[in-house]
């Protein structure tokens, strides 16, 4: 079986969808029978696929401007892939409208349908597109991917799909060594894309409480990639603008980066309104940082009872949340305990499985089309 997957979301930095393609990827070519192949499909104006990236895989690397083919692909539902990249048996989209494909099984992949809810926080082109395709492409794919239980209930309850055409595959701890604990509390952790759904908002509202009750707070740091201007995340109350010197924000951050940042955390805090999974809080309890995260999207499903979960709308339960874990050593090391073990339940190497079967039976369901 010839397996084609859209690696372009991890072609430059990796937010949580391209890591997510590229642990996949990786997983799925480390367990391929000999007879099957996977080739990574990308197309960019400027940016080129690296050799080898994934081990294992063909590559097939176009320089055609993303926007513009994801205009055919998605309005015209042309070319066919084939045209692009060669015989295929099945393709997968890595988000919810399906690659054109004249012969392959089509697969497409949804992360969340946050999209739906509030549109205008979405790019331009997903706010042009996903929410008036994304149900129908849904029910004439071969496959549906999605990356956690909550967002599978969300497909079959908001888009009306049988949920036996839907495949769960998580994203996969990193298999980072756990850290020894900072002897004493490092910064309150962010790090995902910045975006309105992120509630940022709200977190530096619970600090700014913080800050008033305890001067001596641990610094806020913000990680991840930010828009164009960073000027609204500093508007809301008064308290706040005495919290600002103390909230530092660095941008997008490398794998080395990110991982030197989670092991002089104190903890992670996502107040998310929605997550389809939460990439961040997998890769803080990996390595055994205390979590606190929103109750919301599947974050809950995440954390499990290793961290602590509060209502992302409410800034006091939040700052309450913190200082918990601030002021508790005992508490702080029973929650890396807890985190570890969870995290451990979340492995590539499944989800490699788990996808491998749902293109090979999608490849099936084609042919007998």
């Amino acid at each position: 079986m010839r397996i084609l997957i859209d690696y372009r979301p991890a072609l430059r930095q990796r937010t949580g969808v391209g890591e997510y393609v590229h642990g996949l990827a990786a997983a799925l070519a480390a367990r391929l029978p000999p007879e099957d192949s996977l080739t990574l499909f990308s197309s960019s104006w400027k940016d080129r696929l690296p050799k080898e990236v994934v081990p294992g895989t063909l590559q097939h690397d176009i320089r055609v401007p993303v926007r513009l083919l994801n205009l055919a692909w998605h309005r015209l539902e042309w070319p066919p892939v084939e045209w692009l990249a060669g015989p295929a048996d099945s393709v997968q989209s890595m988000h919810p409208l399906m690659i054109p494909a004249r012969t392959a099984a089509r697969l497409i992949t949804i992360h969340d349908l946050y999209f739906l809810d509030r549109p205008e926080h979405t790019a331009a082109e997903i706010r042009r597109d996903y929410p008036a395709l994304a149900a129908d492409h849904a029910r004439r794919a071969d496959g549906i991917i999605v990356n956690s239980d909550y967002t599978r209930r969300q497909v079959i309850e908001r888009l009306g799909i049988d949920g036996e055409r839907i495949t769960v595959c998580t994203p996969g701890n990193p298999g980072w060594p756990r850290r020894a604990e900072p002897e004493k509390p490092g910064p309150i952790l962010f790090l995902g894309t910045i975006e309105p759904r992120k509630n940022l908002h709200r977190l530096m509202e619970a600090y700014a409480v913080l800050i008033e009750r305890k001067p001596d707070m641990p610094d806020l740091v913000l990680a991840g990639a930010f828009p164009a201007s960073t000027s609204d995340l500093f508007t809301g109350p008064r308290s706040l603008a005495r919290a600002v010197d103390r909230i530092r924000l660095t941008g997008y951050v490398s794998d080395d980066e990110r991982q030197r940042l989670y092991r002089e955390a104190s903890m992670l805090v996502l107040p998310s309104l929605d997550e389809g999974f939460g990439i961040p809080a997998l890769e803080a309890m990996t390595i055994g940082v205390p979590v606190v995260a929103s109750n919301r999207g599947a974050l809950p499903e995440v954390v499990g009872r290793a961290g602590i979960l509060v209502d992302p709308e409410d800034a006091e339960a939040l700052a309450a949340a913190i200082e918990r874990v601030l002021d508790g050593p005992l508490l702080r090391r029973q929650m890396a305990d807890d985190g570890v073990a969870r995290a451990a339940q979340f492995t590539w190497a499944s989800s490699a499985a788990r996808l491998h079967e749902a293109h090979r039976t999608a490849h099936l369901r084609r042919r007998a089309a």
